[in-house]
């Protein structure tokens, strides 16, 4: 099944399209990346919002809720998201969001990949993969929380 077609399906069961709010963490770099992503994810047909840069986890929290958003991609550079993705996730709890998936991408060492594990990301990808695939990845992980 290609993309949109999952995409479909998951909007037929869910009665809306998947929605997910782009992040990009850190204050080293530019947004390019997360608004490669955006755009990547809309035309695979999901909803998307584009979180504003230097945004805290707090903000970021809230604007997913408000927002109603299924995932939350965090794309990261830099030494803050060691702290900001954890801060996030407890956001999340903080305000009943834990039904919300956190997704990271980027530059993760391996101790920062078990924090964030334990922090309770769903999923964390060193490589960049082909949007089609994150996109893909992204709905399998939506339908196997709902499942």
């Amino acid at each position: 099944m290609n993309v949109k077609d999952k995409v479909a399906a998951f909007a037929e069961e869910e009665g809306r399209r998947p929605r997910i709010l782009v992040v990009k963490l850190g204050e080293v770099g530019r947004d390019h990346a997360a608004q490669m992503v955006a755009s990547a994810f809309a035309d695979a047909g999901f909803d998307v919002d584009l979180c504003p840069m230097y945004q805290a986890p707090a903000e970021i929290a809230r604007q997913a809720l408000e927002n109603d958003v299924h995932a939350i991609g965090v794309t990261s550079t830099g030494a803050d998201p060691k702290t900001m993705v954890p801060n996030l996730v407890d956001e999340l709890k903080k305000l009943g969001g834990e039904h919300i998936l956190v997704v990271v991408v980027g530059v993760v060492s391996p101790q920062d990949h078990q924090n964030f594990v334990e922090a309770g990301v769903t999923a964390i990808r060193v490589e960049a993969p082909k949007i089609s695939e994150a996109a893909g990845e992204m709905i399998d992980l939506l339908r196997s929380r709902k499942g």
